[in-house]
């Protein structure tokens, strides 16, 4: 599944109170973890993150006390005790197998020693494949049986949905349109390479003005590179955004339409920029290329919360029914949402 069907699985386990164990499996920066802690964000629940790995039995069954004659185990402090939240049991399968034994009994039976997890907690946990060449341990049998088993795969539209959202820089978004190969190129051989973990690392050292190949290896900083000589020839962005575009043109070269398109739907901060922006679009694109900024810039909007007023100034627009006219001949069907 795509991080965003994940997002959503996950939602709804919160939202309909399945209690039910969940083993979330993908390659390492996909963002399992992110995923988890937007979840339990956006429900305003707790999380409790915890690595197996980094544990011993004891930290996690408690240390035996003596006390009226029998000893008795007294939970670790990091353990929720009340309130309402996800146990999150990351990189589960890094824990060697006498860890992940103990940690069986909290998954089956939500209770290890004396400590019981609260009825409101669900327990969660995740974790790399033997494929990816991670230091994993295989999972037992008995253990496997007791979850729900996930699967989430690197993908653009959920990465640029996210990246909006979360502020990575344009010019990393809009070259991941052109160049969707290297949203997740693993290379077990050298310690830096791209994922969309490392691709939001890049957009930081960006931002600071310092060179990105130290997270995402230097073959994809160096087309970066090459694709920014692009992205700094392209039309003057704030004047279509302003509606003063008349005299500008549509690029030729694929690369420079995938970065003004996508630079357009970012800076479109507002319904009124974002229309106007359209408009441009309408007069010098074909419908598939106004087709992706509708999808863009509905996305951007719809985080800022500016895409009912979009939407209630296209409803009146004769350039938009003109785009909506052109795509459904292109393609048999109505209009993207808007």
């Amino acid at each position: 599944m795509t991080p965003q069907d994940l997002g959503r699985y996950l939602a709804t386990l919160v939202g309909q109170r399945v209690r039910q164990a969940v083993m979330i499996w993908g390659p390492p920066g996909v963002g399992k973890s992110a995923i988890v802690a937007q979840t339990v964000a956006r429900h305003g629940i707790d999380v409790v993150d915890v690595r197996l790995s980094q544990l011993a039995p004891t930290d996690l069954r408690g240390l035996p006390v003596p006390g009226d004659g029998v000893s008795r185990w007294l939970p670790p402090e990091f353990l929720p005790r009340g309130g309402a939240g996800v146990l999150f049991l990351d990189e589960l399968n890094m824990a060697p197998p006498t860890m992940q034994g103990v940690a069986q009994q909290l998954i089956l039976d939500r209770r290890v020693g004396s400590y019981v997890l609260p009825d409101d907690w669900f327990v969660w946990a995740a974790g790399n494949r033997k494929e990816d060449r991670a230091s994993v341990y295989e999972m037992p049998a008995p253990l496997a049986n007791r979850f729900i088993h996930l699967e989430v795969e690197p993908d653009l539209e959920s990465f640029t949905r996210y990246a909006m959202e979360a502020g990575v820089h344009e010019r990393i978004i809009a070259f991941l349109a052109f160049r969707p190969q290297l949203l997740h190129n693993a290379d077990t051989r050298r310690p830096a390479w791209p994922s969309p973990r490392s691709w939001e690392m890049a957009s930081r050292l960006l931002v600071a003005g310092l060179d990105i190949a130290p997270a995402v290896g230097e073959a994809a900083a160096g087309e970066l590179d090459a694709f920014t000589a692009v992205y700094e020839s392209l039309p003057d962005l704030d004047k279509i955004l302003a509606g003063d575009g008349a005299g500008l043109r549509w690029p030729a070269e694929p690369s420079a339409r995938y970065a003004l398109t996508l630079g357009l739907a970012l800076r479109a901060d507002d319904a009124e920029r974002a229309l106007r922006a359209m408009r441009w679009m309408a007069d010098q694109a074909s419908p598939e290329w106004v087709q992706l900024y509708v999808a863009d810039v509905t996305a951007h909007l719809r985080g800022t919360g500016q895409l009912g007023a979009l939407a209630a100034l296209a409803r009146d627009d004769d350039t938009f029914r003109r785009f909506v006219a052109d795509y459904a001949r292109l393609t048999g069907h109505g209009a993207p949402d808007a």
